[in-house]
């Protein structure tokens, strides 16, 4: 995944200047400040070229958050005269050397970069922020760190609870009971750290905590509480970053730049004889360019490769037209022919399908013509509109045309389910510009207005400047509503057209044969949803509470103490200090106490079981339990609505999201009592059919290595006869989980050292087993070595149908080319299970069956069928996906039917 770095450019320069000695040239100008600033650049620039890089700026005008506290950071000591000349060139360096940055009138860099981070995370993009400003620990999140780049130092989400003894989610509720001296943020007087991280252990938050106000022991604290309630609550404004300050982001803007750009500032460096950086860059600067014309000519010598490129822009220019009666509406249909390739769109009120009211639609039979057909505005005096009887008349012969595209036409499709209780008939005349965006760069975002810039330079009407905040689509005039839609519907329609002219034609038919047909496989699976028992997991929560209560207890007397036990630092004072375990892993805040340090102490002291499973309890609670009830309560039928993304990941595999049903935990026994709660419907069952060992048959079928291939079409046991290989028949039971780890490890790239830690065993007996496997299956040697150095020539690696998952190798370090290989031989074998898991859902949903399909989990599909027909459709199920593609080895199912998700095999 390629990251966004975020300076906080103030912020760590204001660090940098107080860190840093104080350098001068021989004018006297201060340059220590400038010194780091080089070098943070030169080293962003070393170790990661493929990223992007922006930088975020405090505004000149007044800080909102005067109006809310007028004392907020009034006692803020002006900065030194140095500081400031210094402060000035930097901020002339970032615009020199091309980076992008941004401020916004009013707020400060940490609300830019709130704002940018969550623009980032949409895009599924990495965000690495350079920053040593505690407030920004609120945005950590899986996708997000902060970042010391003198230490090289990544804080994540763990980093933060060892900290504080709080996570990020609950950070500004902690900030708002601390408060900050130095910003003039009050708190709640009386109340530290440790009492802050306690009280929000025991109530999540801090409307939790004054709602169990009561509950609280200690008759201080809850007299503290009560008294500065109200200072509570300002701080808590006063903290929270505002992170909706921007409608859009263009990734592209931030692209680091293929030739060093401290190239650009270079006389600068020298009239402020910043020498060590100087040095580095020049005496590199030949050596580059001679790489980069000598990879200009291998790209010329390739041409008859496929090697993505985003050509020179078209103008986009477009007119639209409002259709606002039946009869309007009605003179159009016979426009509609089978010939016909036209884009729609739907406007709507809301994002969520179950809730959204469709209001208008959109549509263009050649992209430059658009027309807006409103149905459901809602203002004092509003228009005539198309009624919805001959709205519903005209997009049924509208799906019957030849094409229509959509961009992310899965969403439009469940509206006018939602809606009309419409589906089309044809899953092969659907196309998605958003879908061949992604198959000819699946790297990069493929949002319509990121996609529109980069394709046309045409900036798109934003939304937010269409409808006012707290409104919806419904309330805005039809006129601005015209525009906005017709302007969808036409870049639509010339952003697909442009596209497939780039796409060659293999990936065109993955495209027709494969992607297209998909959406409407999961329009079905989204809006069937999947049923939980509720009352289940209310028992499963009290009883998961009590036992959280009791295994406190437990853990309490025998570390002859209370504590914080989500607090690490808390949790290494009693293991280290009281108890005098052996110490672990140092970390900045103490000793480690990781899943790893304790899992070597398991044996050391009884409390370090209880812990673990204190933890493992706490993580199923917190991240499913709850959650998963409070979805269920949002409809009558309790259950749960997912959504599936086909662009979501890089390997071609689906993602699952709000919630994720992918990651619901299966290998620990608690774990498995969450899938219990997921149930079939009355007089149902639920179906399971899970693809074999995909990934194994797919290396016999690349690598074509006929002990594999014999194996596989003897149905034999691959993970006995690899032992058997490798081990000898006598040893070959005993070692079978060994073979299994390297069978399974080679898929992802995995070498000596990783198969050492898995296995528990020295790093040369890890080297020896690969030797000794690669030696059984010599086949295997060679087709993954050919296929690392077909990566490292072009660029890419090929799933079985074609697909491709691209790298730039262009000045990247060793252990990052080493990764890329990694990524690139997984992607093989993942990428062409996905291909084949999504041949078998299309052949299924045209397979006129009674069994719906609910969810897929990588290599399984899940059914709820009919208990009367569950068997026979079950063999039909497994009957197409066993044979939808000819491999030189079978493609085997398994299948399993229970009533609930956790008892399925």
């Amino acid at each position: 995944m390629k990251t966004l770095t975020i300076i906080d450019t103030f912020g760590f320069l204001f660090r940098s200047y107080f860190a840093l000695p104080p350098l001068k040239n021989h004018d006297g100008f201060p340059t220590g400040l400038l010194t780091g600033f080089a070098k943070l650049i030169l080293q962003l620039y070393k170790d990661y070229p493929q990223d992007y890089l922006v930088f975020a700026l405090d505004s000149k005008e007044e800080n909102f958050r005067k109006s809310i506290d007028p004392l907020y950071k009034a006692n803020r000591p002006e900065a030194p005269q140095d500081l400031q000349l210094q402060l000035k060139v930097a901020i002339e360096w970032v615009e020199q050397m091309g980076f992008r940055n941004i401020s916004i009138a009013g707020y400060e860099a940490d609300d830019v970069i709130a704002s940018i981070n969550k623009q980032a995370n949409r895009l599924n993009v990495q965000v690495r922020i350079i920053s040593h400003d505690k407030d920004l620990y609120q945005l950590i999140n899986d996708n997000t760190f902060l970042f010391d780049p003198k230490k090289k130092k990544e804080i994540h989400i763990a980093d933060c609870i060892d900290k504080y003894g709080v996570t990020p989610a609950q950070f500004i509720d902690f900030q708002s009971l601390v408060g900050d001296s130095s910003d003039n943020i009050p708190g709640v007087k009386g109340i530290g750290a440790k009492g802050a991280a306690g009280l929000l252990h025991n109530f999540h938050s801090l409307n939790g905590i004054y709602e169990n106000i009561d509950k609280i022991a200690s008759k201080r604290t809850q007299e503290l509480l009560k008294i500065y309630k109200e200072d509570a609550y300002r701080s808590l404004e006063l903290v929270r970053l505002r992170e909706d300050l921007l409608e859009d982001f263009n990734l592209q803007d931030c692209q680091m730049p293929h030739q060093n750009p401290l190239l650009k500032i270079t006389e600068s460096l020298k009239v402020y004889e910043i020498n060590s950086v100087l040095k580095k860059i020049l005496s590199k600067d030949s050596a580059k360019k001679s790489l980069h014309l000598f990879e200009n000519a291998t790209k010329i010598r390739e041409s008859q490769d496929f090697i993505p490129q985003t050509p020179a822009p078209t103008p986009f220019h477009f007119q639209a037209h409002l259709l606002n009666t039946d009869t309007k509406l009605q003179a159009f249909l016979p426009k509609i022919t089978r010939d016909s390739v036209v884009s729609f769109d739907t406007e709507t009120t809301n994002l969520d399908v179950f809730n959204a009211k469709i209001v208008g639609f959109s549509f263009s039979f050649d992209g430059t013509n658009a027309y807006y057909v409103p149905l459901a505005h809602n203002y004092l005096g509003v228009e005539e509109q198309v009624s919805q009887e001959v709205a519903l008349e005209f997009i049924q012969a509208l799906f019957n045309a030849k094409a229509i595209i959509g961009h992310n036409l899965k969403y439009d499709l469940e509206i006018l389910r939602t809606n009309f209780g419409f589906s089309p008939k044809n899953p092969y005349n659907i196309k998605d510009s958003m879908l061949v965006a992604w198959l000819y760069q699946s790297d990069l975002p493929c949002n319509l207005d990121s996609l529109m810039l980069r394709y046309f330079k045409h900036e798109m009407i934003h939304y937010k400047d269409v409808v006012k905040k707290g409104e919806n689509f419904s309330q805005i005039s039809i006129e601005y509503a015209c525009q906005y839609a017709s302007e969808d519907a036409a870049a639509c329609y010339q952003l697909y057209q442009k596209l497939t002219h780039l796409l060659p034609p293999n990936l065109l038919e993955v495209a027709e044969s494969t992607e297209f047909p998909l959406i409407t496989c999961l329009v079905n699976m989204e809006l069937s949803g999947t049923k939980i028992d509720i009352e289940y997991f209310k028992e499963l929560k009290s009883e998961m509470s009590a036992k959280l209560l009791n295994l406190s207890e437990e853990i309490f007397a025998l570390a002859q103490k209370n504590f914080n036990l989500n607090s690490p630092q808390q949790l290494s004072i009693v293991l280290f200090e009281d108890l005098k375990l052996q110490s672990g892993k140092k970390t900045k805040s103490g000793l480690s106490t990781s899943q790893m340090v304790l899992n070597s102490l398991f044996d050391a002291h009884p409390i370090v079981p209880k812990i673990l499973e204190y933890r493992e309890l706490f993580k199923l609670f917190s991240t499913y339990i709850e959650p998963l009830i409070e979805h269920a309560k949002l409809n009558e039928s309790h259950k749960i609505y997912t959504s599936f993304m086909q662009t979501g990941t890089s390997t071609g595999r689906l993602s699952s999201k709000n919630p994720n049903l992918q990651n619901i935990p299966v290998k620990t026994a608690q774990g498995r009592r969450i899938r219990q709660g997921f149930i079939a419907q009355e007089n149902h069952l639920l179906l399971s059919l899970d693809y074999s060992q995909i990934e194994l048959r797919l290396l016999a079928h690349f690598s074509q290595d006929k002990a594999m291939i014999e194996a596989f079409c003897h149905n034999a046991d691959i993970h006995l006869e690899t032992a058997k290989k490798i081990f000898g028949g006598a040893k070959a039971q005993e070692k079978r989980a060994v073979a299994k780890s390297i069978n399974f490890g080679l898929i992802y790239g995995m070498g000596p050292k990783k198969l050492s830690e898995t296995l528990k065993i020295s790093y040369q007996e890890a080297k020896t087993y690969i030797q000794n496997y690669f030696e059984s299956f010599p086949t295997v040697k060679d087709f993954l070595k050919a296929q690392e150095d077909f990566i490292l020539e072009n660029g890419y690696s090929l799933t079985l149908l074609g697909r491709m998952r691209k790298f730039d190798f262009r000045g990247i370090q060793e252990y990052q080319k080493a990764a890329f290989l990694r990524e690139g031989i997984n992607a093989i074998f993942q990428g062409s299970a996905a291909d084949i898991i999504k041949m078998a859902m299309n052949a299924i949903t045209q397979a006129n069956l009674e069994s719906k399909l609910l969810l897929q989990v990588h290599d399984e599909l899940i059914f709820e069928s009919p208990i009367a027909c569950a068997e026979s459709e079950a063999k039909k199920i497994a009957s197409i996906m066993e044979n939808i593609t000819k491999l030189k080895i079978p493609l085997r199912c398994s299948i399993s039917m229970a009533k609930h998700w956790g008892d399925l095999k």
